[in-house]
C-alpha cells in the first residue's frame, strides 16, 4: 500500500509540474497580447493628453508618461512583456493625471 501511495505521490508531483510548466508557457505566450491592449490604452491617452495640451499645462506629467511610453516599446522589443507592461501602465497612470490637469488648467483659464 505505501508503494501506491509514494507512486501516486510521485505522478501527481509530476502532474503539477506538467500544470506549472503549461500554465508559464500559456502566460508567457499571452504577454505580448497584454502588453498590446496596455499600450494601445496608454497611447490613447497619451494621445489624448497631448490634444489637450498637457505639454504645456502639464509638461511633467506629460512628459514622464511619454518616456515611459518609449520605454514600454524597448521592453516589448527586448520581448521583457513583464517589464514593458509596467511602463506602459505607468504611462497611462501619467497620461490621466495630464489630462486631468491639462482639463482644469483650460477650466480655471475660461476655456
Amino acid at each position: 500500500m505505501s508503494e501506491h501511495s509514494g507512486l501516486r505521490s510521485l505522478l501527481m508531483t509530476r502532474a503539477q509540474w506538467a500544470l506549472v510548466l503549461f500554465g508559464g508557457l500559456l502566460l508567457s505566450a499571452c504577454g505580448n497580447t497584454v502588453y498590446a491592449i496596455q499600450a494601445n490604452s496608454a497611447s490613447n491617452a497619451l494621445a489624448e493628453a497631448r490634444e489637450l495640451g498637457a505639454e504645456k499645462l502639464a509638461p511633467y506629467e506629460y512628459y514622464y508618461a511619454k518616456e515611459h511610453m518609449e520605454k514600454a516599446q524597448l521592453e516589448a522589443a527586448e520581448a521583457d512583456y513583464s517589464d514593458a507592461i509596467n511602463m506602459a501602465e505607468e504611462a497611462e497612470e501619467f497620461a490621466n493625471k495630464a489630462i486631468r490637469l491639462s482639463r482644469e488648467a483650460q477650466r480655471g483659464a475660461g476655456r
